[in-house]
């Protein structure tokens, strides 16, 4: 048995991902592929790296019959993926790759984003989609809310030693390197090459970077108490790819037995040797998550290194693996992909 496929907002990156992974997925197929300004283009003139699949046109949202489409992913930009889902039919399986439906408090979304919520009653509906830590609320699941990839990278270092209560809570930092596809497709001045290259900045610092909202909910959501981290990204001229170094305090030795338990049955998720760091590199186009552990020379300060692939774990790949859990398939259909090296 197949299930029907719809992707709207198929003309960005996350959209061109979820057809690289699907097309070699055996029980996903795709039906409709949206993109409204390109509406009416073959999908191989928008990414001719595709040109080999058989594959829809683009339209326009309005243009889909979503009668028999089993599930939809929704790759729009923020803010304009809870006016399109409102409006789905409500026995449609969506997962959202944006912000939308991330927050789960409306007045939280409305601080960190700038806008009231237009779908407050989907908003109470939708799952974080954190797939390692969600699955039974994700297999029941009508509605998904991917998770910010940066915030993805932070978490899988960090939840498990939170909930375990042995770091301090008030001592930690989150360091990422983050690659220029995570700030969408569009056209934008400081994303040109003789803007980005050759060079590495910090941006949304001190606070202000939106994944902040996703760290607040989760971690204070673990324990009874608030939980604020110091977050700090920085964009480097690398396509695909993050890096988080995570400043915590704590017994190095400890951290990295935790890390070890927890993830010792998870497919995706591999601990690295103690001392051993991951690199970008190594997860790059796939659905692994490589965490590297190692003692500071200062007693009682422990290092977390965490690699992922933005557009892949970090978005698309784990929408995929969501959507294979809401369907009741084997969860790593699909999504057993090689890094690609170099």
């Amino acid at each position: 048995m197949s299930y029907s496929v719809a992707i709207l907002g198929a003309s960005g990156y996350t959209g061109a991902e979820l057809v690289r992974i699907i097309a070699n997925h055996p029980k996903l197929k795709i039906q409709a592929l949206s993109a409204d300004r390109k509406a009416g283009m073959e999908y191989a003139s928008v990414f001719p790296h595709l040109r080999n699949l058989s594959l829809p046109k683009l339209v326009t949202i309005n243009e889909i019959n979503f009668t028999n489409i089993d599930i939809c992913f929704c790759a729009l930009p923020h803010k304009t993926s809870q006016s399109v889902i409102k409006n789905l039919p409500r026995d449609l399986k969506v997962i959202d790759l944006s912000a939308d439906f991330r927050i789960s408090d409306p007045l939280v979304y409305e601080k960190w984003y700038g806008t009231r919520h237009t779908a407050p009653e989907l908003q109470k509906e939708a799952v974080y989609g954190l797939t390692e830590f969600y699955r039974d609320e994700i297999k029941a699941g009508r509605l998904v809310a991917g998770t910010g990839c940066n915030s993805a990278a932070g978490q899988y270092a960090l939840r498990p030693l939170i909930s375990s209560k042995i770091i301090d809570l008030d001592n930690i930092i989150i360091d990422v390197k983050a690659g220029v596809s995570g700030a969408g497709r569009s056209l934008k001045e400081n994303l040109l090459h003789a803007e980005l290259s050759e060079g590495v900045h910090p941006y949304s610092v001190g606070g202000t970077h939106r994944h902040l909202a996703e760290f607040d909910q989760e971690f204070s959501k673990i324990t009874s108490r608030k939980v604020e981290i110091q977050f700090s990204p920085h964009l480097l001229p690398m396509n695909r790819g993050i890096l988080a170094s995570i400043y915590v305090r704590g017994n190095s030795n400890e951290v990295y037995k935790t890390l070890v338990e927890r993830y010792k049955f998870e497919y995706f998720i591999e601990v690295l040797p103690y001392g051993e760091n991951p690199s970008t590199h190594h997860v790059r186009g796939s659905n692994y998550v490589h965490i590297g552990v190692i003692g500071d020379r200062i007693q009682g300060r422990v290092l977390i290194t965490v690699a992922i692939d933005n557009l892949t774990k970090g978005s698309s790949g784990q929408a995929i693996q969501n959507a294979n859990l809401m369907l009741g398939i084997d969860e790593k259909l699909g999504l057993e992909l090689i890094s690609i090296f170099p």
